[in-house]
């Protein structure tokens, strides 16, 4: 399965691309929205401020969209917070940052009453609903965290983490076919490389189902 990362300046590439090869997947690392707008699957990185990742990903917001109506898409980390409407981080007091809007939700800081922000390190998942990035995710399987913002549980998650509230690990939209994680699968041992296998197969089905139907 061809699988291609997004590349606009920012995440680990090269970890992500050897997590997902231990996948099976064939990967790709694209700065070319031709390219990406060809691609049969795609994961949109994402590490450091909202904002930031906005402005360096807008010359593929057009691509994403259009990608996200018969396209599966994986975003990871702040990767998965640009597929929600909107964050908080970075924006004036009451207002908020456009995100892609592709998954419907806001991203907001972690509460710091009581637990540290950033929340950082390993923390157990909770299976909200079906969904088959999830496949063979155990309750209370751990997953590694490095963020300071996150969206609430909503109608949007597929697995919950319990940092100061619950937020959504892992979200999708209705459709199913884009998804992501707050947390980063490359770096969650057995669990994460499971996502990552867990998309791939999703990414192979979903293909081959197109293809039928043409």
């Amino acid at each position: 399965m061809q699988v291609t990362i997004i590349d606009y300046g920012v995440g680990n590439l090269r970890s992500l691309q050897r997590g997902l090869e231990r996948a099976d997947a064939t990967v790709t690392i694209s700065d070319d929205p031709d390219e990406i707008a060809a691609a049969d699957a795609l994961v949109l990185p994402g590490v450091g401020a909202f904002g930031e990742c906005v402005r360096n990903s807008k010359p593929f917001h057009d691509v994403l969209v259009e990608a996200a109506e018969d396209t599966p898409i994986l975003g990871i980390c702040v990767g998965l917070q640009l597929l929600f409407t909107e964050s908080t981080e970075g924006a004036p007091e009451g207002e908020t940052i456009d995100g892609l809007d592709l998954i419907p939700g806001r991203v907001e800081r972690l509460p710091s009453d009581d637990v540290k922000v950033p929340h950082m390190g390993w923390n157990q998942l909770t299976i909200e609903r079906d969904h088959p990035l999830v496949d063979d995710i155990d309750e209370g399987d751990f997953a590694y965290f490095v963020h300071s913002y996150g969206s609430a549980v909503a109608d949007h998650t597929v697995a919950s983490c319990d940092y100061g509230f619950d937020f959504a690990a892992v979200a999708a939209n209705e459709a199913g076919n884009v998804m992501g994680t707050q947390f980063h699968p490359e770096k969650s041992g057995d669990t994460g490389l499971t996502i990552l296998q867990n998309f791939v197969e999703y990414a192979r089905s979903y293909t081959e189902e197109t293809v039928a139907a043409e």
